[in-house]
């Protein structure tokens, strides 16, 4: 009995671990996003029809990867490192 509640307390620690970190990105997501993307996309990220900027809620890391890569729009953050652009990610699959 003693080494299930162990397992199980070892299991809710990663969990928890797990959402702070997630937290995080997204928190570095989010003032990447005020820095770089909210001046075409929009404070919530819902795009500018007069701009042509698309909304870009809820994009994976992937599409923002291509999207930045692809775009000759995106040429002054076509340069984030991996990790900026998962968070970003992050803080855009948070918004609704």
């Amino acid at each position: 009995m003693k080494k299930v509640l162990l397992g199980v307390a070892i299991v809710a620690i990663y969990c928890l671990a797990a959402s702070v970190s997630r937290a995080q990105d997204s928190a570095n997501g989010e003032k990447i996003f005020k820095a770089k993307c909210a001046g075409c996309h929009g404070a919530d990220a819902a795009g500018k029809p007069a701009m042509k900027s698309p909304s870009i809620k809820g994009k994976s890391a992937d599409e923002i990867t291509k999207a930045l890569s692809t775009s000759p729009k995106h040429a002054s953050v076509k340069s984030l490192p991996a990790q900026d652009v998962k968070d970003l990610a992050a803080y855009l699959a948070t918004l609704k």
